[in-house]
């Protein structure tokens, strides 16, 4: 059975197309995976059900450029995208990312000698990992987010966090420092290669200064098949040897690129160097095991929806309550993919920013878990499998009963 409506394969022997990669310039792009219809955004607070299914919806073209390995959405519209205080994305009030968030900025702390320093981060959200970073080693802040929202607990006061609501760019180059880290932004921009060139500029000399960002890692959406992380606002996609290759020619020598999150992150340390513009060019043998995924991805993609809209059917019929535990990005997909707003009711999140809310696309009413004890679920359908002991200790604490399931 072929997937309808809101997810289509293209067919491989019609897969190039007339583009250039965003990144390196080749015109050697193969699209392999569309989407249509879902929302463009994922994190946005919709304060009524009608408000959440009239959300404005784009679609996905994901293609992959065989010279550096960067995954983009040639559909991508960036002009649609405006981020305010009503997104709302961090994950902090879990304890499990919470405990890697913790770990990163100590990591970063000791690997860079950041004591009595100048922290800068790009698409700050609300602050959480700046604040860890300054407390850690007494440090300095200044966190750019259009999204920023202080709340009523945090005292910034103490770790002398400066915020500042707007998009990084070369007019705040006044504002040196020490590391400038930018987590989970990237992947939102369309040219990725003109914004990482224009924070090397911004840079200018200050070539003692550490870079760190963090990104989804796209491996993870191919082989793990973490499929409900394709959401429009991801407009960029990266493998590490695109990373690697994109920091490269934008005038960085690259120190380190590792995994993180089990997996599902991929974190990049650099240091500025005087050779903006490289010429460097990839082994094609080293993306030649990405590419085998790239093309098995659809039919891949295909099976693992057939086999979850089944078991929701399934579900339905029997009678089953059933409960989406992930009010992120994750469960918005999930539940839009597989048009489930008349077989899902409710939306489970620990964020309290959320509670009241409605899901972009699909309408589910997103609640805490303390209404699991009103509620009584018999299956909970959870987003994210690193989770699990956390969610898995929750629904006993309520004395809930339902049959846990990852996606």
């Amino acid at each position: 059975m072929k997937i309808q409506q809101d997810v289509r394969t293209l067919d491989r022997t019609n897969g190039r197309v007339h583009s250039l990669c965003s990144v390196c310039s080749s015109k050697d792009v193969f699209v392999f995976w569309e989407a249509t219809g879902l929302p463009i955004f994922c994190n946005v607070l919709c304060a009524s059900r009608d408000e959440a299914r009239q959300i404005p919806r784009g679609d996905i073209q994901l293609a992959f450029c065989h010279r550096c390995g960067l995954i983009s959405n040639l559909a991508f519209e960036p002009k649609r995208l405006t981020y305010s205080a009503d997104y709302e994305n961090s994950l902090h009030f879990s304890p499990r990312f919470q405990k890697y968030a913790d770990e990163l900025a100590a990591r970063l702390v000791e690997r860079h000698a950041l004591q009595n320093k100048v922290i800068l981060e790009i698409a700050c959200g609300k602050g959480n990992f700046l604040r860890s970073l300054c407390r850690l080693g007494n440090n300095r802040g200044i966190g750019f987010d259009p999204s920023y929202e202080p709340a009523e607990s945090d005292d910034d006061t103490i770790e002398h966090i400066t915020y500042i609501q707007d998009y990084y760019s070369e007019r705040y180059a006044d504002h040196p420092a020490d590391l400038i880290c930018c987590r989970h932004a990237l992947e939102h921009m369309a040219d990725p290669l003109a914004f990482l060139r224009n924070l090397r500029r911004t840079i200018g000399t200050r070539t003692d200064t550490s870079v760190f960002f963090e990104v989804p890692n796209a491996l993870y959406m191919l082989r793990e098949l973490g499929i409900w992380d394709l959401i429009y606002e991801h407009c960029s996609y990266f493998v590490p040897q695109a990373l690697s290759y994109l920091f490269r020619v934008s005038g960085f020598d690259v120190l380190d690129v590792t995994e993180g999150f089990d997996g599902q992150f991929l974190c990049l340390e650099a240091r500025p160097n005087g050779r903006i513009g490289e010429t460097a060019q990839l082994d094609g043998g080293e993306l030649g095991q990405v590419a085998s995924d790239v093309r098995s991805f659809a039919d891949q993609y295909e099976k693992k929806w057939e086999t979850w809209r089944r078991r929701l059917d399934e579900m339905h019929r029997d009678g089953k309550r059933v409960v989406v535990w992930g009010a992120g990005s994750k469960g918005v997909t999930f539940l839009n993919v597989l048009r489930t707003k008349d077989l899902i009711q409710y939306v489970v999140d620990i964020n309290p920013r959320k509670h009241g809310k409605y899901i972009a696309g699909t309408g589910q009413r997103i609640v805490g878990s303390e209404f699991m004890k009103e509620y009584r679920p018999d299956v909970v359908i959870l987003m994210n499998a690193i989770y699990r002991r956390e969610v898995r200790a929750s629904l006993a604490q309520l004395d809930v009963r339902a049959k846990l399931v990852v996606a």
